[in-house]
């Protein structure tokens, strides 16, 4: 009955891991096969911790008791106490205690989505490096610590790259974010440099905060120089799937750049045969390395 039970719940995380669109790959069919299922497990903890912090319909206190519960239900695992009945933390029970995860990379996360509850702007990009390290690099850490023992160079590799994810995927989403969440992950500091007010991050016609998104362009495009590559570190088929989301990530950054001056809030969407031909480049590291270097130096 308890095998049965632990089961289920790791195909209810499976699930909903598969369920999502996301541009950069979770979960793949390219990692090895007794990584997949872990892997989803902590999608569906981070996916629904997220939903948590931005379901705008309800009061802040209350998300903030749905993500305390969280936080509680971490701690139960931690002491070997959890008894509950969600899917979700019967399966990150059996995984935290196969992989031996540190519990400081799952706080962090809840850090972050509490965060999101009672945080909408960020006075400098200092703060936004700091939500970073929390909402993002927590997940790539595990990935690494599911694969082994990761060095201290990796780890920051990872950081790199996670951070990198994670400003992209704010720059594509500036409008629903602004417009949905009251959320603006622009740095407060430079948008009054540059004598811009909140709402022209929203105007259809995008001239006016050009230059301020292609210096944030370029300031990632450093950041993801740092790590860009920890793939080439790594053995199998976890080298090709960090080199898959990492370059997933420099050629989402590509688009963005690529894109005119007019028209920088238009969200790039990666298609099927790109993410074919983001494994093709994968393969080894000398078209992985020229592949990267291409994209982030256009």
């Amino acid at each position: 009955m308890k095998q049965a039970k632990l089961e289920s719940a790791y195909q209810f995380c499976q699930n909903m891991a598969r369920s999502h669109y996301e541009n950069f790959p979770v979960a793949s069919i390219l990692l090895p096969q007794k990584l997949r299922l872990p892997i989803s497990v902590i999608y569906a903890f981070a996916r629904t911790a997220d939903d948590f912090a931005d379901e705008g319909n309800l009061p802040q206190e209350n998300r903030l008791e749905q993500l305390e519960l969280y936080s509680r239900a971490i701690s139960e695992i931690k002491n070997h106490s959890y008894t509950g009945s969600n899917p979700i933390f019967i399966a990150l029970t059996d995984v935290m205690e196969r992989h031996n995860l540190p519990i400081s990379l799952f706080n962090d996360l809840l850090s972050a989505f509490k965060q999101d509850v009672v945080k909408n702007r960020y006075a400098n990009f200092e703060e936004v490096l700091d939500y970073c390290s929390r909402s993002a690099n927590p997940v790539g850490r595990m990935l690494l610590y599911l694969n082994g023992k990761p060095s201290q160079k990796q780890l920051d590799q990872s950081d790199a790259i996670c951070t990198a994810l994670q400003l992209i995927n704010f720059y594509q989403d500036i409008v629903q974010d602004y417009t949905e969440q009251n959320r603006i992950y622009i740095p407060q500091d430079i948008l009054s440099a540059t004598g811009l007010k909140e709402s022209d991050l929203i105007e259809k016609n995008s001239l006016k905060i050009a230059p301020l998104m292609r210096s944030l362009y370029k300031r990632t495009t450093l950041i993801i120089n740092q790590g860009h590559q920890l793939g080439t570190s790594l053995d199998g088929r976890m080298a090709l799937e960090v080199k898959c989301i990492t370059l997933a990530g420099a050629y989402t950054l590509y688009l963005l750049q690529s894109q005119a001056d007019e028209n920088l809030l238009k969200r790039p969407r990666l298609t099927r045969l790109d993410f074919i031909k983001i494994i093709f480049l994968s393969l080894t590291n000398t078209l992985f390395l020229r592949s990267i270097k291409k994209y982030l130096q256009s």
